[in-house]
C-alpha cells in the first residue's frame, strides 16, 4: 500500500476518505534551532503531496526507541488519540526503519507512512523526464524491498512441491524480493545508457571549453525562476517543495553575449534520506564537472543559514568542491537597512549577490557577476 491510497482530493463526492493523522516529531538528532520552521516544512511536504489530513500532533522525543521509534509514554498517548478519533492512516515526519514502521502499524492498528515514503511520492509526481522517472522508480523499489522483511507468515509460506529436484520451492517473500531485484537491475541498465549519452555530450562540451554553471540550493529557494528569467525559458516553477526534479540545461546569454551553459538541479531538504540522494547520484554527479555553482538561498526564510549548511553537507557527501557564489534570493522581503546584524551575517558568505527573481530588474547583480565570469579567472573573483 502506498500514499496514493491516502486522503487526496476526491474525484467524486462518493469517494471514501480515510481519516489521516500527521505526526510531527522533534527528534533528539534534529539540530535545527527553529523547530516550528521544521514542522512547517513537514506541513509543506504534506500539502505538496496532495494529502488532506484530519488530525495533527506535534511531539518531542528525548530518545529513540529501536522498536517503535516513539517512547512508551508517547506511544500510549498516540494510541489513545488514534482510537478516539478513529484514525486509519498515520504520516510521520521522520524516516522509520521497516521494523519501526511495522510495529507502529500493528500497535496503533493504522497504516503508517514515514518521511521517506512521503518524499518518494512527491518525487514520483514531480519527475517528468525519462531519467527522472527511472531514478524515482529505482528509489521506490528499493524502499519497497526494505519493507518486505518480516511481512508475516503468509509471505513466508513456500511455493513448489516437496520432493522435486532442488528441494522446497521459494517463499512468496523470496520471489517478490527476486522480482524487485530484477526490476531494479533493469532500470539501472536503462540509467546507465542515459549516463553514457550524457558522458558523450559532456566530453564534447569539455573539448569545446564551454563554461557550465549550475543552480543549486534548498528546495523552493527560487532556482527554476532564476533559470527562467536568465534564459527566457518556461521551466515549471511553483511555490511548493520539489517542484523540479529534472535537470534542465539552457544556453546562458548576458547582454547578448553567450557565456556558456546554465543548468537547474534538484533541490535539497533537511534529513533527506541517503538512498534518495543515491537515486539521483547519476544526475548530481554532473556537479563534479561544473565550472561554477550558483547557490540560491531564500534569504527571507528564518532558517536560511541552516539551509546553507544542509546544502554544504550534501555537497561534501558527494565530494563536490567547486567555485561558488551565494545568490541570496527574495531579498525584497528583507529590510537590510534596518537590520545591520543580518547584513553582516550575509557578508560572511563570499562572494554573494542579492536578487529578487520575480522583479523586472531583480537579477541585475547576478547578471553583472556572470558578465565578468569565466572559468579561467575564477580564482580572481
Amino acid at each position: 500500500m502506498d500514499i496514493s491510497l491516502m486522503t487526496k482530493q476526491a474525484v467524486h463526492q462518493t469517494t471514501y476518505l480515510p481519516k489521516v493523522l500527521i505526526l510531527g516529531i522533534q527528534a533528539p538528532y534534529n539540530r535545527t534551532k527553529d523547530i516550528d520552521s521544521y514542522f512547517q516544512e513537514f506541513l509543506s511536504l504534506i500539502k505538496t503531496s496532495g494529502v488532506t489530513y484530519h488530525e495533527k500532533l506535534f511531539i518531542k522525543l528525548r530518545e529513540i526507541s529501536p522498536v517503535y521509534f516513539l517512547s512508551k509514554g508517547k506511544l500510549e498517548e498516540l494510541k489513545e488519540l488514534c482510537d478516539k478519533k478513529n484514525i486509519e492512516e498515520l504520516i510521520c515526519s521522520e524516516p522509520l526503519t521497516a521494523q519501526q514502521e511495522r510495529n507502529l502499524s500493528d500497535m496503533l492498528n493504522v497504516h503508517v507512512f514515514d518521511r521517506t515514503k512521503l518524499i518518494l511520492e512527491i518525487f514520483e509526481k514531480s519527475a517528468h523526464s525519462a531519467e527522472g522517472k527511472t531514478q524515482v522508480a529505482v528509489a521506490l523499489l528499493k524502499h519497497k524491498k526494505s519493507r518486505l522483511a518480516g511481512k508475516g507468515i503468509n509471505m513466508s509460506q513456500q511455493r513448489g512441491i516437496v520432493g522435486l529436484r532442488g528441494g522446497f520451492g521459494e517463499t512468496a517473500k523470496e520471489k517478490e524480493t527476486r522480482d524487485i531485484g530484477n526490476q531494479i537491475l533493469k532500470l539501472k541498465k536503462k540509467l546507465q545508457k542515459i549516463k553514457n549519452s550524457r558522458d558523450i555530450q559532456r566530453k564534447k562540451r569539455l573539448e569545446n571549453k564551454v563554461p557550465h554553471a549550475f543552480l543549486i540550493g534548498y528546495t523552493n529557494a527560487g532556482k527554476s525562476t532564476i533559470l527562467n528569467t536568465l534564459t527566457k525559458s518556461s521551466v515549471l516553477a511553483e511555490d511548493k517543495l520539489f517542484a523540479t526534479l529534472d535537470t534542465t540545461t539552457r544556453a546562458l546569454y548576458i547582454d547578448g553575449e553567450k557565456k556558456g551553459l546554465i543548468s537547474d538541479s534538484v533541490g535539497f531538504i533537511q534529513n533527506l534520506p541517503h538512498h534518495l540522494i543515491e537515486a539521483f547520484k547519476s544526475t548530481l554527479d554532473e556537479l563534479h564537472y561544473a565550472d561554477l555553482l550558483l547557490h540560491v538561498v531564500d534569504i527571507s526564510d528564518p532558517t536560511w543559514e541552516l539551509h546553507i549548511k544542509v546544502v554544504h553537507e550534501i555537497l561534501h557527501d558527494l565530494n563536490v568542491d567547486k567555485k561558488m557564489v551565494y545568490v541570496f534570493n527574495k531579498s525584497d522581503k528583507v529590510n537590510f537597512e534596518d537590520n545591520e546584524t543580518l547584513l553582516k551575517t550575509v557578508e560572511t558568505y563570499q562572494p554573494f549577490v542579492l536578487t529578487n527573481a520575480l522583479k523586472k530588474d531583480g537579477l541585475q547583480a547576478l547578471k553583472l557577476f556572470l558578465s565578468n565570469w569565466h572559468p579561467q579567472n575564477n580564482k580572481e573573483q
